[in-house]
């Protein structure tokens, strides 16, 4: 079973930066895509960025040209490097993988979550 334990979260002044760390255990050889979520008080959870096994990226338009998704498979680690925060960044941040199972399933592991705090 994939088990995924993300790092870094913190409080920033608004402009700062913050970088994010996801690490994944268990079968992190089936991981394909990777993502970040975040969910804010009342809010639905929203896709961040994602990252396929091959780094290719999408973003959500309220992060483009702020934020950086990137992995290192050899490390099973998925990284969102935030840049430019902003107050409405303020959220709890979770790392999703997508494992591919050998029937061609595919199931989705979440972590805890990490708490990533804006200030004015």
């Amino acid at each position: 079973q994939v088990q995924l334990v993300e790092s870094g979260g913190g409080l920033v002044q608004a402009g700062g930066s913050l970088s994010l760390s996801c690490a994944a255990s268990g079968n992190s050889g089936s991981i394909n895509t990777m993502a970040w979520y975040r969910q804010a008080p009342g809010k639905q959870r929203e896709l961040v960025a994602r990252v396929t096994r091959g780094s290719n990226t999408d973003y959500a338009d309220s992060v483009k040209g702020r934020f950086t998704i990137s992995r290192d498979n050899a490390k099973d680690t998925v990284y969102l490097q935030m840049n430019s925060l902003k107050l409405e960044d303020t959220a709890v941040y979770y790392c999703n993988a997508a494992e591919r199972r050998t029937d061609a399933t595919v199931y989705y592991f979440w972590g805890q979550g990490t708490q990533v705090t804006v200030s004015s």
